[in-house]
């Protein structure tokens, strides 16, 4: 049995390129036609000129930006492992010191000595380079509640001692030992000699259980 067939015309496809940048496209009857003009040097070079000009002037903004969020994050960071210091003492018995380094910008936590064989839980930090320590002197006897603010200045950011590290106990009771630093300053870099960088500091709370962080304002 024969099936009759008609005499329909199958489509072609047919692509020409010209050289002048354009193509002919053509499906069965009809064509299509485009044409492409390709971008001159003048105009690249304008392109890169532009953007060179607007990156040159956004430049110093964001490295302002990026450096403005290494203080805000690492004094982040430093008060977390106050926190978990706080929370190891008490959870597992044992005294945490939190050291501070000053010359080696280096801050960890790490079990006090004597009471663990080898603290596997144990860290350590390196500050960036545009950022610095300032360890304060252990805060005086005050009242009940009352807040320590006060002892927290740029005026009296050394202790007594010659010792570069610098160390905040947490015991297990969950207070802070009296010897511990009454802040942790963390200062940036500052782009003018004259004038001191922008700081934050990690201070001790009025009720000595807890470390807060606290902004300062940099001297003019």
């Amino acid at each position: 049995m024969k099936f009759p067939t008609s005499n329909v015309q199958r489509p072609t496809l047919n692509v020409q390129s010209g050289c002048f940048g354009r193509s002919t496209l053509s499906v069965g009857r009809w064509t299509f036609s485009a044409s492409r003009r390709a971008f001159t040097l003048i105009e690249l070079i304008l392109v890169m000129v532009l953007i060179t000009i607007v990156m040159s002037v956004a430049l110093p903004s964001l490295k302002g930006f990026f450096k403005g969020r290494d203080l805000d994050s690492e004094a982040r960071r430093f008060l977390s492992l106050t926190r978990y210091a706080a929370s190891r003492a008490v959870a597992e018995g044992v005294p945490m010191e939190l050291f501070v380094d000053t010359q080696q910008k280096l801050y960890g936590l790490r079990a006090q000595a004597g009471f663990l064989e080898t603290d596997t839980k144990a860290v350590q930090y390196q500050l960036p380079e545009d950022l610095s320590f300032e360890v304060t002197a252990p805060p005086s006897k005050t009242a009940a509640g009352e807040d320590n603010l006060g002892e927290v200045n740029t005026d009296t950011t050394t202790t007594s001692s010659t010792n570069p590290i610098k160390i905040a106990r947490f015991y297990p009771d969950g207070f802070i030992g009296d010897k511990s630093p009454a802040a942790i300053i963390l200062r940036q870099r500052a782009v003018n000699d004259s004038v001191e960088g922008e700081a934050v500091a990690i201070a001790q709370s009025a009720t000595r259980l807890n470390y807060e962080i606290r902004t300062l304002q940099p001297s003019r």
